[in-house]
């Protein structure tokens, strides 16, 4: 409910005798001048608005970095012998020290199934006859947020070599150990992908199905998918609690804001109006200015 903090209304009002006569004045009728009100009367039954100029950037960018960096992060030169040999836990942190040395080949290959079984996920979606109806707009904001989460994680890889946990594994043969693609423990990529994912689900369904309880189905779904995969990459020796955290940051926060900046935010729900302001009769006039608390 609007609350209007400063309301400022002038009236005059004019008779043939050139006399000022102060007569009641009915309550005024607010006008609103919102140079995006035609916009968005045109999108008023979208649940999302993309804007071209920005978004196909953001999409060819990151799309384009992330098919570059992906075929550097995964080439790189191998760890000298002497560097594996000369490892030490105690140059770890503390916070990520415990992680050192774990390794599982099995749990490796396991989370890929979650990891390349959660990408189309999203699709199923368009199950549900109100979203299909927006199918390219949501398919877009899904492009959008994979090419963010994409650019992001092959950047920190591109840039900073890591080692993962399984280096520091003296049980695993020094082939393995010196691998390039150890270098790549920050950030977990994995664990980004699955979290973009499913909370970009969750909060799609929520938006279209706000009052629905299947919403916190999604929510959890989410949260479950993403905390296997934390668990899985952590028993497997890629990554480290601090690089962990870093990709589920990055995935959930990529999957639920793309969509939330690019909702349709209809006049109703504006915190803010100026415009004029006049009473049905058209003799009084002035300047209303609200503000909505909420």
């Amino acid at each position: 409910m609007k609350k209007y903090l400063f309301l400022f209304f002038i009236t005059t009002s004019l008779q043939a005798s050139g006399q000022d006569v102060y007569e009641p004045v009915e309550e005024p009728v607010y006008g609103t001048f919102k140079a995006e009100d035609n916009e968005q009367a045109r999108d008023i039954h979208r649940m999302y608005t993309l804007k071209p100029a920005v978004d196909i950037p953001i999409i060819a960018t990151g799309t384009l970095w992330s098919a570059y960096a992906f075929t550097k992060i995964y080439s790189k030169d191998k760890i000298p012998d002497e560097k594996v040999a000369g490892l030490r836990t105690e140059d770890i942190n503390a916070f990520d020290r415990w992680a050192a040395g774990n390794s599982s080949p099995s749990m490796d290959a396991n989370s890929n199934y979650l990891f390349y079984g959660s990408i189309p996920l999203p699709g199923l979606l368009f199950i549900d006859k109100d979203i299909r109806k927006d199918a390219w707009p949501v398919t877009a904001l899904y492009w959008e947020s994979f090419a963010i989460t994409g650019m992001l994680y092959t950047g920190s890889a591109y840039f900073i070599d890591r080692y993962r946990p399984e280096t520091y594994d003296t049980r695993q043969p020094v082939a393995h150990r010196t691998s390039g693609n150890n270098k790549n423990a920050f950030l977990a990529g994995h664990v980004a992908v699955v979290a973009n994912a499913t909370f970009f689900m969750a909060k799609i369904y929520s938006d279209y199905h706000p009052h629905s309880n299947w919403k916190w189905a999604f929510w959890g779904g989410a949260t479950l998918a993403t905390g296997t995969m934390i668990y899985m990459r952590h028993a497997a020796g890629k990554h480290f609690p601090t690089d962990l955290i870093a990709g589920t940051a990055l995935g959930t926060l990529s999957g639920i804001l793309v969509p939330h900046f690019h909702k349709t935010r209809h006049p109703a729900e504006r915190k803010w109006s100026l415009g004029p302001s006049f009473n049905n009769r058209g003799r009084g006039m002035g300047v209303s200015f609200s503000y909505a608390l909420r």
